[in-house]
């Protein structure tokens, strides 16, 4: 059994967003063409409090792009984002939705950030989508969406551990890439940890 993993596709990611990601709304469509290739679709979402520890606002002085210690985890900060029940936090217009046989909302805890889809950023807490992979008899998973240096690095790293089988389909997600080199350097981690990386043609042509 094989699922795709559909992560953070939402409003803020996309071009006029509060953290536009870079071309982000071109993996729409291959998210969309996917769907059909897969026994089980899921999908996680950021879902921030306004206080979050994350946002560099609720920061007197900082700016996004500075790093802190938040709680005791080195924390990239951000933009507002993804707020709860914003538009920015919905998904994007043109997504297909209908085949999400579940969301797993991320980031809801103020003291910690939650880039994966299964676990914060301290292990503290996990999302529960681990668990439900497991007891649907999903062995494999397979990820697009946003973004390649953040979410879906620390999604495939986590799935990776869990002991999922785990292919990133490359020309179905886009990175943010704060630093020059970031987003291959993400691409690499992920094959140095197990992940296969394929595109949208390799999955759909099968």
């Amino acid at each position: 059994m094989q699922a795709l993993l559909i992560v953070d596709i939402q409003n803020d990611f996309l071009p006029g967003g509060a953290l536009p990601v870079p071309r982000g709304a071109e993996v729409i469509d291959p998210a969309n063409r996917l769907q059909d290739a897969f026994d089980l679709v899921v999908a996680t979402q950021d879902w921030h409090p306004r206080d979050h520890g994350s946002f560099a606002a609720n920061h007197p002085g900082k700016q996004p792009g500075d790093i802190i210690d938040l709680y005791g985890i080195s924390q990239v900060l951000w933009p507002i984002h993804c707020v709860q029940n914003t538009r920015g936090a919905a998904f994007a217009p043109g997504l297909r939705m209908e085949r999400f046989a579940a969301v797993f909302r991320k980031g809801v805890d103020p003291t910690v950030d939650s880039y994966s889809g299964f676990f914060d950023n301290g292990h503290r807490r996990s999302t529960g989508l681990g668990e439900y992979l497991r007891n649907r008899g999903i062995e494999e998973i397979s990820i697009a969406g946003l973004t390649t240096d953040y979410c879906v690095k620390f999604s495939a790293l986590d799935a990776r551990t869990l002991g999922f089988r785990t292919t990133i389909i490359e020309d179905a997600c886009r990175g943010i890439g704060l630093h020059p080199g970031d987003i291959e350097a993400a691409v690499n981690e992920m094959r140095a940890a197990g992940a296969s990386i394929v595109r949208t043609g390799d999955v759909i042509c099968k």
